[in-house]
């Protein structure tokens, strides 16, 4: 009886003492001479306290992926991309137009329809296209200026 409540005892000291650990499907560690960061995808931040040598890091899952946003690679490029969600056209307005290409991917990252925009309201026939999650690549032959989450309804 002694000996199976000391061998507990010590598996859940041992437990104990490697509890800073995060198990997650996605995220990274990095660390050089100056200090170390930890990091998941998809876990929020709401609070974090530090008594000086401790931080401790409170966050709750984000339980759904919102595919609306916009990832913006150049914010001089002015844009507006409307409706979202849309049905049937999807209208890509923008002052600076010429030589601007534009790429829609479906959710797995196959491209569906490209083109070069013609004007300053360049509108998309989505018509045809199934109910889903896009993103819309806006890019010059050199760079990447900015990509829109969208759905399809």
């Amino acid at each position: 009886m002694k000996r199976s409540t000391l061998l507990w005892c010590s598996l859940f000291t041992t437990a104990s003492l490697s509890a800073q650990e995060v198990i997650s499907s996605q995220g990274e560690s990095y660390s050089n001479a100056n200090g170390s960061i930890d990091f998941t995808i998809g876990e929020v931040i709401i609070n974090t306290a530090t008594d000086g040598s401790n931080t401790l890091t409170q966050g709750f899952h984000q339980t759904n992926w919102n595919f609306v946003g916009l990832d913006d690679h150049s914010p001089s490029f002015q844009v507006s991309v409307f409706p979202n969600p849309s049905s049937d056209v999807l209208n890509v307005q923008a002052e600076m137009f010429e030589n601007i290409n534009y790429a829609l991917y479906d959710a797995n990252g196959k491209l569906v329809l490209q083109n070069l925009l013609s004007a300053e309201l360049t509108p998309i026939n989505a018509s045809d296209l199934p109910i889903g999650s896009y993103s819309l690549t806006l890019a010059t032959e050199a760079n990447i200026l900015k990509t829109f989450k969208l759905i399809k309804n």
